[in-house]
């Protein structure tokens, strides 16, 4: 493994394993989130991102019947776990755990537009999705994944604690 990116998460920050990552100074470590970046240039390390050997990030909601749902505003998060990076890990902390796609809208959602300052939506003032029109809307991409492919491409740490949002 050479190079190494992550999706936004408070699921994996939360584990550790990327300031251990970013301390190996055998790995290329693509940090598409470093302050101080303008837009232009987190999108094209965001890019980037897609090419790595390991891509690492958390789940919105994994459901009783296995499928990954998640949220994106631009689409770099859920393009990682889809297609590109050769290998991905998802954190998953059992708050994630669900019947159905009701956590994402609920609970994901709201709370991760509020964690992010400046982001203007009903639901940042209110924490109820509100299926806005906002230009700062995160609710733009959703996936489901049902199936890894090719088998075992990504992989599925659960963590016995409730961690992130």
């Amino acid at each position: 493994m050479e190079t190494v990116s992550w999706g936004d998460s408070e699921t994996m920050k939360a584990t550790g394993v990327l300031n251990e990552l970013q301390k190996n100074p055998e790995l290329s470590v693509i940090d598409s989130f470093a302050p101080g970046m303008s837009r232009k240039q987190k999108i094209y390390w965001r890019r980037q991102a897609l090419l790595t050997d390991l891509f690492l990030t958390g789940s919105n909601a994994l459901t009783q019947k296995g499928q990954l749902v998640n949220l994106d505003m631009i689409g770099n998060r859920v393009g990682g776990i889809t297609f590109g990076p050769k290998h991905v890990v998802l954190f998953i902390g059992i708050n994630k755990i669900t019947a159905n796609l009701h956590r994402v809208r609920t609970i994901a959602a709201p709370r991760n537009a509020i964690r992010h300052e400046g982001f203007r939506t009903p639901c940042h003032k209110t924490g109820v999705c509100m299926d806005c029109n906002s230009p700062d809307r995160i609710c733009n991409v959703w996936t489901i994944t049902e199936k890894s492919y090719p088998a075992g491409r990504i992989k599925v740490i659960l963590i016995g604690e409730e961690l992130g949002l």
